[in-house]
């Protein structure tokens, strides 16, 4: 899950049962929770887990990615924040991840593996393995593999594929459009480690953006259309924290350096904040994930800071993936604070701190 971690870290997205009901589920929260979020309530249910959820241009739809009971890999779907029954957008098969509205509404990228050509045997070695865990008692921390036969792909809403945009050797998944749907910036294994890119909307004129080694994944493009943030793991190996660089190339800087994990960074549509998950991994154990908040600015010299970092969530379920809403008005983010303890999609009235 793109967007999700492409590393093995500490996270457990518990795969149990989810319910059958569409029906929006209002959820208590906590008193600091209550500082920026109102209204707060469950909208995905009818899946064995779900999450990585965005918003569409209009703010009236969603898509995300989700697990049923009857396939092993997460399938891409869209559903109207309204109500209603959800919409399977990817084919079906393979491993599927960062799905994101197209700048006009009407198609959806996303990330597939449905083209490797050994896929009935994938499919039955996650079966096997998923079966195993099972009966073991087994609970596996959440990885994703770089599958090498991911490519990206825009589709309709009802599952037509219209473009194949990539067609590297490599894993090329976790893109996202700019505010004006010019460019893609995604992540891609093209030469040998996990970089970032940034392309034309239609898949031209790609130019890579980094080059360190480690994993850089998860890319944002700036609503000024000037910055992509990111997650890292350069400094150590699966503790990712978060970066940003210039669009040009010019100007990277880490915006964390904690002993823990800093994941899922995305940028506020109208005012100068972004929005994060993060553990802390001093205290050994498993920590607990919750949502970050922090105000960021940029020197007239060019150099981007943020800060002091606000905790938003403190429910000892995990709390990851955050996206806004298009006008900003509200947050969406996957939480295991079901009953079932499974990841599912939430979504609040954001309130934005008084400055």
């Amino acid at each position: 899950m793109g967007r999700f971690f492409s590393v093995t870290v500490a996270i457990i997205l518990t795969a149990g049962l989810g319910g059958r009901s569409l029906q929006a589920q209002d959820t208590i929260v906590s008193a600091l929770e209550s500082t920026y979020l109102k209204n707060v309530r469950q909208i995905t249910s009818s899946f064995v887990k779900a999450g990585e959820g965005y918003f569409s241009p209009d703010g009236k739809r969603i898509v995300y990615q989700a697990v049923t009971e009857d396939y092993p890999f997460y399938q891409i779907y869209t559903q109207p924040l309204s109500g209603g029954r959800p919409r399977l957008v990817s084919t079906g098969r393979g491993r599927t991840t960062c799905s994101y509205f197209t700048v006009d509404g009407k198609n959806i990228l996303f990330a597939s593996s449905h083209l490797d050509p050994q896929m009935t045997a994938t499919e039955r070695a996650e079966i096997k393995q998923q079966e195993e865990d099972r009966k073991n008692g087994v609970r596996r921390r959440y990885s994703w593999p770089f599958d090498p036969h991911t490519e990206m792909f825009v589709a309709t809403p009802k599952g037509k594929i219209v473009q194949r945009l990539t067609k590297a050797e490599g894993y090329d998944a976790e893109g996202a459009y700019s505010k004006d749907g010019k460019l893609i910036a995604f992540c891609s294994t093209r030469d040998g480690d996990p970089d970032l890119y940034i392309m034309d909307a239609d898949g031209k004129n790609v130019r890579q953006l980094t080059n360190a080694k480690g994993y850089d994944g998860g890319p944002f493009i700036s609503p000024d259309g000037n910055w992509v943030i990111f997650r890292s793991d350069r400094k150590e190996e699966h503790m990712l924290q978060i970066y940003v660089i210039g669009i040009d190339g010019k100007n990277e800087t880490a915006l964390t350096d904690t002993t823990g994990v800093n994941w899922g960074p995305y940028w506020h549509p109208s005012e100068p904040y972004i929005i994060w998950s993060g553990a802390d991994h001093s205290t050994g154990g498993r920590p607990n994930y919750d949502l970050w908040l922090a105000k960021y600015s940029v020197s007239k010299d060019g150099k981007f800071s943020i800060g002091e970092p606000a905790r938003m969530t403190d429910n000892i379920a995990a709390d990851v993936l955050p996206v806004f809403s298009p006008d900003g008005k509200q947050l969406m983010w996957t939480s295991t604070r079901t009953d079932a303890h499974t990841s599912q999609l939430f979504i609040g009235d954001f309130v934005l701190p008084a400055k």
